[in-house]
């Protein structure tokens, strides 16, 4: 059965740190602490007494001041792994965490899961193809030299590092090393790790290559492990749940995260706020509990974004350059169905080629697959549609060799309608109001990826209102844009009071509207 030793990065709060430790230790697994040599040296006699009597604790023997971004985090942790490997031999993964991680998981489904699978978890992706790097250096990382700390010595870092670009005293990779980058947050086997110290004793250019490079913990183990394990026995994935704001920062769990790190498809998540001590409480008790059982739905990343984006919907109205494309024609009529249910729209505009013999496409700024001709490439994918919209639809009015034509599009496309309602053609909207049963949020909230099939009731129970919410605010933004010629209809609608909307917008005699209008199971899910 897996054995886990924990390797304990921390430099603060001895209390949380002790009870992580006796948690983590409570069920058999092990823990090696490095703290650091910055931090108050009575946390550490404190740390090292409240745990003198466990024998399933570890200290690494040196002691270093770390820095963000240094080579000292990566030093500190081979110290803590080299404590652990010795102290215990009957550890079988070593998972690297830091004081603000917690479990998320109990230890039972923890042990199983790494036994089902013999591979170690790492994120490792090519450091110069890949675009993990979002922002800041890249390839200066490696081959300009880093004596300082960026953040504490901000001004010999710059200075160091821009006269060694103006003498152009760049440094080669070492030439047998593909450089990896990624999370830090790793679980490696015993054997990989005996592999990785054993490197290091060898290969002291590479150690010394390493000690110079700007944010070395997310490359070295990561570089190490592809270099020397099969590529079939490692998981390009971290078992840590964690998420970034759009400004590079952790994102913190209190409270009312509980049930949401629990459906998480990971073991630990960081980080865990200090003040969330009702979330500790539950979640030490979790790690014990060999009886409970986990529904994984893994939504938290898409729910993040959802939520955070609310509120940020751009009001830009003006045009891209590439939106300067001349007019689809003003002799031409563009007209757009608009409905958050896309098959209640596909069920009108089939009505409408029935009845009122107009050219009519799905969503195709929505959906990739939506049926297009070959317009040269134009319609391949979303974005180059979005791009060139005005181009691709006076290409679709000379496919179909017509002056009307008929597109959906989801009420979230404002910009979309903005840009159409400002051409010299004559754009016109025929909005379809539904109305939204929490089975069919429910059912949207997985299409989406907000929810999964194991999304929890209470979770679900929380988020349906926001959805509801955002819904009513698409629809609201529509009515406040005050197109000129825009029409609505209902679901909780009579035929004949939808039908009058029908008729302007298509401009048809009443009879022919009412026929759409009366449509059988037209709203219908």
């Amino acid at each position: 059965m897996a054995r886990i030793a924990f390797i304990l990065l921390c430099h603060k709060d001895p209390d949380a740190i002790i009870r992580q430790a006796e948690m983590l230790t409570a069920v058999g697994d092990y823990m090696s602490i490095h703290f650091d040599a910055r931090a108050k040296t009575e946390h550490y006699r404190k740390i090292r007494s409240a745990l003198a009597d466990n024998p399933n604790v570890t200290f690494a023997r040196k002691r270093i001041r770390c820095g963000w971004g240094e080579w000292s985090l990566v030093q500190a942790s081979i110290h803590a792994v080299e404590a652990a490997l010795e102290a215990f031999p009957r550890a079988t993964h070593f998972y690297m965490l830091s004081g603000d991680c917690m479990a998320v998981k109990s230890a039972a489904f923890a042990h199983e899961f790494l036994d089902n699978d013999d591979a170690d978890y790492i994120e490792s992706f090519d450091f110069f193809e890949s675009d993990w790097i979002k922002t800041g250096i890249k390839e200066d990382r490696l081959i300009y030299r880093h004596y300082f700390n960026e953040r504490v010595q901000k001004k010999r870092f710059y200075a160091a590092y821009h006269l060694q670009k103006k003498l152009g005293l760049t440094r080669s990779v070492p030439a047998d090393l593909q450089i990896q980058i990624g999370s830090q947050w790793w679980c490696l086997r015993r054997r990989t790790i005996e592999w990785i110290l054993d490197f290091t004793r060898k290969r002291r250019d590479v150690m010394r290559f390493f000690a110079t490079t700007w944010i070395p913990d997310e490359t070295f183990f990561q570089t190490l492990v592809r270099h020397l394990v099969p590529e079939k026995e490692i998981r390009t994935r971290t078992l840590t749940f964690l998420m970034f704001t759009d400004y590079g920062m952790p994102v913190t769990f209190y409270n009312d995260h509980y049930d949401l790190l629990l459906s998480q498809d990971a073991l630990f998540a960081r980080k865990i706020s200090p003040e969330a001590t009702e979330l500790k409480t539950r979640l030490g008790a979790l790690y014990a509990n060999e009886e409970a059982t986990f529904q994984i739905s893994d939504e938290g990343r898409n729910l993040y974004k959802f939520l955070t984006g609310r509120g940020r919907v751009g009001r830009r109205f003006a045009s891209r350059f590439w939106e300067t494309e001349s007019s689809l024609g003003r002799e031409r009529e563009l007209m757009i169905v608009i409905c958050k249910k896309w098959h209640v729209a596909k069920r009108v505009i089939q009505r409408i080629r029935q009845v009122a013999n107009v050219p009519t496409i799905d969503y195709l700024f929505n959906e990739e697959d939506t049926p297009l001709p070959d317009l040269g490439g134009i319609q391949a994918t979303l974005g180059k549609r979005t791009r060139h919209r005005r181009a691709l639809m006076r290409m679709l009015f000379d496919y179909f060799d017509t002056d009307r034509l008929i597109v959906c599009m989801d009420p979230s496309n404002l910009e979309l309608l903005h840009d159409f309602a400002g051409d010299r053609s004559t754009t016109k909207m025929l909005e379809i109001q539904c109305e939204f049963t929490d089975a069919y949020l429910t059912g949207h909230a997985k299409r989406v990826g907000l929810a999964g099939e194991q999304t929890s009731a209470a979770t679900l129970e929380r988020l349906l209102p926001t959805i509801r919410g955002d819904m009513t605010y698409e629809s609201d933004r529509i009515r406040d844009a005050d197109f000129e010629h825009h029409s609505v209809i209902r679901e909780g609608a009579e035929p004949d009071e939808n039908a009058p909307q029908i008729a302007r917008f298509l401009d048809i005699p009443p009879e022919k509207a009412l026929e759409i209008a009366e449509t059988p199971k037209l709203f219908a899910d």
